[in-house]
């Protein structure tokens, strides 16, 4: 692959960069009432508003003259071609082909990918469907009424995420439950009130060899086997892999093995195969309108202007606070308690794709990349982080993400009708006092004695971006999640990093392989070092 262009090289990063951020969001808006309508821009069902960032006009221009001058679009138009863009692996990166509407074929080597990725995906719609109306039954005849998730990373996260999202549109009676974590306990506590005889078991690896994948779905084999025997657990296992082979010989019917390919990155599978358990949960169609309302944003990633590109407008802003201004970490608060697991998995889409300090050709990096992102759902962040968001020492953008309407149908039991208006509004206000604080003046005049005035003052200027929709359905999420992978992809390619290895997490998973045969065998650590034997010798007198 061609060198990429250092992104500091570029005059319109020199223009910026000489740039002082703007010292008065409140001065803006108070000198410019259209401020807010011109930088929100509609992207599908989203509204997109990002006024309240530390940048003036001409900021704005300089940073739509630095995406042209890098040519993002351009190179991201290159992984969708289909070009080896994970140069470390040797891979490409498809995910966006998953989404492709019929008509739209992708050639790579001859072959249309995206045909291929539609077919696959038929063969899991109608399994998804066989479950769901109970013509696909357990060993016994009774009919499925659970499902349980094995995987972990991208292979767990993604599906976990969107059912939860998408709760109001699951089947009803219907249990869906994700495991990841190789403590025996998140298995048994999904496991504990299930019947083995109505539940199907999804085990989800790219190789089949995952440890700890494989180590939850040899027990969950076991637990199935013990009420209905080997021969009849195979018909309670599904597998999800890019190795068929190997998924059969764990003991998975043929016709009950659903395919991926390497050119399907984890944390963005979401959209393949390994969405399986949503097609169960929500119903193949409703996935269906999750893919469309990606492939809407994958689109407008490639081929809207700079300066209305949301994807490419997020992620230079966000490499002009890493850089420019050290802010190194980012916060997402969904008010919504559906997507309460949406920051997790941005956490993985973000910090696992551009948590690199090498470019792409192995030179070190001379500055920063990726920030640290983290949330939880609004108004409990409010409780919990926004005291420092508010005044802490540290400045933190935040992007908060809301609806207009409630995602549930109001219960009959339950009032529910004040909920959603109290929740935007106290989206809007966290928006609003970030932006503008609270002077000392104002806190005089609202009377407050001397000694609680310092306590009382919010610095202001705290930036965030405000995502609204009408509502949360499957088309929206499909919005949100492309939104936020092709901000990914674009700060990777500011930065020149590979987005789409994750190297870092091999070197814990092989030294755990070695450690492991050492808890029993002391014989086995001589070569650990010195901390590790220390806490096994500890560890021995207490067994």
């Amino acid at each position: 692959m061609e060198h990429p262009p250092h992104h500091r090289e570029m005059p319109a990063w020199a223009d910026l960069g000489s740039r002082a951020p703007l010292a008065s969001l409140r001065d803006a808006f108070a000198q410019d009432s259209e401020r807010a309508e011109r930088h929100s821009i509609e992207l599908g069902d989203l509204r997109v508003d990002l006024s309240r960032h530390l940048l003036d006009e001409d900021h704005w221009a300089a940073v739509a003259r630095w995406g042209a001058e890098l040519d993002l679009q351009a190179r991201l138009r290159a992984q969708f071609e289909g070009q080896v863009v994970n140069v470390t692996e040797g891979r490409r990166v498809l995910h966006t082909a998953l989404r492709l509407p019929a008509g739209h074929e992708l050639l790579v080597d001859g072959v249309d990918v995206a045909d291929k990725a539609r077919r696959e995906r038929a063969r899991a719609a109608q399994l998804a469907h066989e479950i769901r109306d109970g013509h696909r039954r357990g060993a016994t005849g009774q009919r499925i009424r659970s499902l349980v998730h094995l995987g972990i990373g991208g292979s767990a996260l993604g599906p976990a995420m969107v059912t939860q999202a998408l709760g109001a549109f699951g089947l009803p009676g219907f249990t869906c439950r994700f495991v990841s974590n190789v403590d025996g306990a998140d298995l048994a506590t999904a496991l504990v009130d299930l019947d083995p005889e109505t539940t199907i078991v999804v085990v989800a690896s790219k190789t089949f060899t995952t440890l700890e994948t494989m180590t939850n779905a040899r027990a969950a084999r076991r637990w199935l086997a013990d009420a209905v025997g080997e021969t009849g657990a195979r018909h309670h296992l599904i597998g999800v892999t890019s190795d068929r082979e190997a998924a059969q010989r764990f003991g998975i019917e043929p016709e009950s093995v659903l395919e991926f390919w390497d050119w399907v990155g984890g944390r963005f599978s979401v959209a393949s195969t390994i969405g399986f358990p949503v097609m169960v949960a929500i119903g193949p169609e409703s996935f269906e309108e999750m893919l469309a309302g990606m492939h809407l944003v994958d689109v407008h990633a490639v081929t809207a202007p700079v300066a209305t590109n949301v994807p490419m407008l997020m992620a230079l802003v966000g490499a002009y606070y890493r850089e420019r201004l050290g802010l190194g970490s980012k916060a997402v608060v969904p008010y919504s308690h559906d997507l309460a697991r949406f920051p997790a998995f941005l956490q993985q889409l973000d910090m696992e794709s551009n948590g690199k300090s090498v470019r792409l050709d192995g030179s070190p990096l001379d500055g920063a990349t990726g920030p640290v992102v983290w949330g939880e759902p609004g108004t409990d962040a409010q409780h919990a982080f926004f005291q420092l968001l508010h005044q802490g020492t540290d400045v933190i953008p935040v992007d908060l993400v809301g609806f207009v309407k409630p995602s549930r149908v109001v219960s009959s039991t339950v009032d529910l009708v004040d909920h959603q208006d109290l929740l935007v509004a106290n989206l809007l206000a966290q928006a609003w006092a970030l932006a503008a604080g609270r002077t000392e003046a104002e806190v005089i005049a609202a009377g407050v004695s001397p000694e609680q005035v310092p306590h009382r003052v919010f610095p202001g200027n705290r930036p965030s971006t405000v995502i609204l929709a009408e509502s949360l359905t499957p088309s929206t999420l499909g919005h949100l999640i492309a939104l936020y992978e092709h901000l990914v992809a674009f700060q990777g390619l500011i930065w020149g990093v590979n987005s789409f290895d994750q190297w870092g997490v091999e070197l814990g998973k092989e030294l755990a392989t070695r450690i492991g045969p050492a808890l029993a065998d002391p014989s086995q650590r001589d070569d650990l070092d010195p901390g590790t034997r220390s806490a096994l010798q500890w560890m021995d007198s207490r067994r």
